[in-house]
């Protein structure tokens, strides 16, 4: 099978990595930057470039891009994508995605698959990609509604056979409204805290909680702003919820309440225990 791979950063470079690392396949690859490129062939992980005269050859294609950029891929590409071949993206956000996709898709015959990596880091880049990064991860798919059970096989093999773990499967509806909360919001709220005055003194003074909260501050902000706007209604119930809990605990704490206080703490506590069953 031939797989190309439009993006090598983090997410891209990991998938070439670990498909050349756990299966026989050949690997063609494409970056914007070219020293990214011939870094990825030089090193072996990529067999050829991924261009106009390679595409049509490739029985898959995996866009690890930045949404805007995957929707002017398909497009631009559409016609040399070969018949019934799989163009798979990896954004962070479906809907912007998918729906544009999937209608030039059904115009050109290929099968557009909407798909997210739940995998990652606070780094970005081909320097930390590495062929470990989805061992043991989920790689959630939103197809269009009524896609071949067929095709949607095909995928599901092709990504266990890369090494991931788990598949789900779901809308991209769903798949926005949930990463809102799993994931952007998590950014944001990271991103937010280690602008307090007191963080330039927490050297001596901070462990595991600091690390754990502050490990996603370090992020791309030109990814992360295209994608938080893009799921801007579902980030903002999320910030508007998170927002009003925050201002339950301030109020506790002003009125100098400790029953009110310890009642949050334990509905936090419980909420945990729950979902995490």
């Amino acid at each position: 099978m031939n797989i190309g791979i439009a993006g090598l950063g983090l997410i891209g470079g990991s998938l070439a990595k670990s498909a050349h690392k756990n299966t026989a396949h050949r690997i063609f690859g494409f970056d914007r930057a070219k020293t990214v490129l011939d870094y990825a062939l030089l090193s072996g992980f990529v067999d050829e470039t991924l261009d106009d005269r390679t595409i049509p050859s490739c029985d898959c294609i995996f866009l690890a891009l930045y949404p805007g950029d995957v929707v002017r891929y398909v497009q631009e590409h559409a016609a040399q994508f070969a018949p019934d071949a799989l163009v798979i993206d990896c954004a962070g956000v479906k809907r912007s995605v998918c729906e544009p996709c999937f209608a030039i898709a059904a115009e050109h015959g290929f099968h557009f698959i909407g798909g997210h990596p739940m995998a990652g880091s606070q780094y970005s880049g081909i320097k930390h990609a590495r062929d470990t990064l989805y061992s043991n991860a989920t790689f959630v798919f939103t197809p269009r509604p009524g896609e071949d059970v067929a095709v949607l096989s095909r995928a599901d093999n092709l990504v266990r056979e890369i090494g991931f773990a788990r598949i789900s499967v779901m809308t991209p509806e769903k798949h926005d409204r949930l990463i809102a909360f799993t994931s952007q919001l998590a950014h944001i709220v990271s991103n937010a805290y280690v602008k307090s005055p007191s963080a330039n003194e927490h050297r001596g003074i901070s462990a595991g909680s600091y690390k754990d909260l502050t490990r996603v501050a370090y992020l791309n902000e030109e990814m992360w702003t295209e994608l938080f706007l893009d799921n801007r209604d579902n980030l903002l119930f999320e910030l508007d919820t998170i927002i009003a809990s925050l201002q339950q605990y301030a109020d506790a704490m002003r009125a100098n309440d400790p029953a009110a206080l310890k009642e949050l703490l334990r509905e936090g506590r419980e909420a945990k225990e729950r979902i995490d069953l």
